[in-house]
């Protein structure tokens, strides 16, 4: 059944009047105060009051602390050019909360995302007058989500976690067919563990009986954790093989304004493969992804090297090392911890090397700021630091600036994106660059006021 025939489905008369978008996404922003809870017994009383969509669907769970969506966008890309309905869920969003739900690459309408808020808000107070607990907006949006995807009849979904793995809420599922890591590192330490094991091992949660297990180059510490559990569940345990990956270029792509370099690499037997995204990072991803789709193969879902190619080269994820103005340049990158922003230095240090660099950060106040500032601040000649949209979780800019201050003298906080993105690119100059990174949630403001800026540029 399309979603769109399904106008009444599950939403009753009782369920009061209908949100429309906007009435959706207040609902949402309200139940968001209560925060994060670890745990599953909530989210399954809610789907239960839904009927349990989600078994009724396959999975591809991802879990990881950099790059869970990037990897989730090559996959769905994959799957989808081998003919595969797929859903892709993940978090979280930098334009449009409507991004997080996709079907074989496009987003959710807003009349769509407004019937699922319906009916789920009709099963949460069905749900809190049996005294059955609070959902959270997480486990609300998980929900929406799993409706979605069983509505829309996809074949196979692409399910990011949320924070960790085993008590997240999209690890109710059960119908796991392969259980993919992106690189772990140290991040989230009081929620997940104090040591990379620990992390670890609140990751490999999703690991379910029978499932592929696809990982990611990892420390060692990590790697055993994975290895044990995997062996536990009775599951394969396959690794990206870093010794058969190797890049054939990165350049710098500049005749289309809004674009950037795509990479070009080789990974075991297939050669000149094509990503078409940037940041050398994206290297591994590929291949985690390549390596994820050789295990679906292995679970029955036919995927050819064509699908494989054509995948990955017609791939799109905003805010990760996106290019959104050429002259001056400027680009947007959500490394937000230690490990992304290691890997952001080798893209900037490859990429824009000999470019005058302009810095925008923005970060939340639970993050290693310190550490992420010591790895890139010294490469930047000035810092503007900014608040983020939630400005109750956002670091207070002048507390960045002091810590990015110890290592570029020309660091400064502003009051907000749009000046500081004025100031960036005045200091930039024609040939300079602009790099605005850290928390994700603040990327969308950056987009718009470029592509604004792009617009005025057009027209004069």
């Amino acid at each position: 059944m399309d979603f769109n025939e399904a106008v009444d489905f599950g939403v009753t008369a009782d369920s009061g009047e209908r949100m429309d978008f906007d009435g959706a996404l207040d609902f949402l922003e309200q139940r968001s105060g209560r925060g994060s809870v670890m745990g599953l017994d909530s989210i399954r009383n809610l789907l239960r009051e839904l009927s349990d969509p989600q078994k009724d669907l396959e999975f591809v769970h991802i879990a990881g602390t950099n790059g869970k969506g990037s990897v989730s966008a090559c996959l769905s890309s994959i799957l989808k050019e081998a003919g595969c309905r797929t859903g892709t869920y993940t978090s979280p969003a930098v334009i449009s909360v409507r991004e997080r739900y996709q079907v074989d690459g496009s987003w959710i309408t807003e009349r769509e995302f407004a019937l699922l808020a319906d009916r789920v808000k009709a099963a949460a107070g069905r749900m809190e007058e049996r005294g059955r607990g609070i959902p959270t907006v997480f486990e609300i949006e998980t929900a929406m989500a799993f409706l979605y995807f069983k509505e829309k009849g996809c074949r196979v979904v692409v399910l990011e976690t949320g924070l960790g793995g085993e008590q997240d809420a999209t690890n109710v599922v059960e119908n796991t067919l392969a259980a993919v890591f992106t690189s772990i590192s140290m991040d989230h330490m009081g929620v997940l563990g104090n040591t990379l094991g620990q992390i670890a091992a609140c990751k490999a949660g999703i690991i379910k009986p029978g499932c592929e297990v696809v990982s990611a180059h990892q420390p060692l510490e990590a790697l055993d954790v994975l290895k044990d559990r995997a062996g536990e569940k009775g599951c394969v345990f396959n690794q990206v093989d870093m010794s058969s990956l190797s890049a054939l270029s990165c350049p710098e792509r500049e005749e289309n304004r809004g674009e950037h370099a795509e990479n070009v690499f080789t990974y075991k037997a297939m050669e000149g493969i094509r990503i078409s995204l940037s940041g050398t990072y994206q290297l591994e991803n590929g291949a985690l992804a390549l390596e994820a789709a050789s295990a679906l193969s292995r679970k029955g879902i036919h995927i050819p090297e064509s699908a494989m190619r054509k995948g990955l080269s017609n791939v799109s994820w905003p805010g990760r090392f996106q290019m959104l103005k050429k002259s001056p340049m400027v680009i947007v990158d959500g490394a937000h911890n230690r490990d992304a922003a290691l890997r952001l230095r080798e893209c900037v240090e490859t990429c824009l090397n000999g470019r005058r660099l302009i810095f925008i950060m923005g970060v939340f106040g639970d993050k290693e700021y310190g550490l992420m500032t010591q790895i890139m601040a010294p490469l930047a000649e000035r810092i503007y630091t900014v608040w983020l949209p939630d400005r109750g979780r956002s670091l207070n800019p002048k507390i960045l600036a002091r810590e990015a201050g110890k290592y570029c003298a020309g660091t400064q906080a502003v009051d907000s994106v749009e000046t500081a993105l004025d100031m960036a690119l005045k200091d930039a100059g024609e040939q300079g660059a602009v790099l605005a990174f850290g928390s994700l949630s603040y990327l969308g403001q950056i987009m718009k006021e470029t592509e604004r800026r792009n617009r005025n540029d057009r027209q004069e």
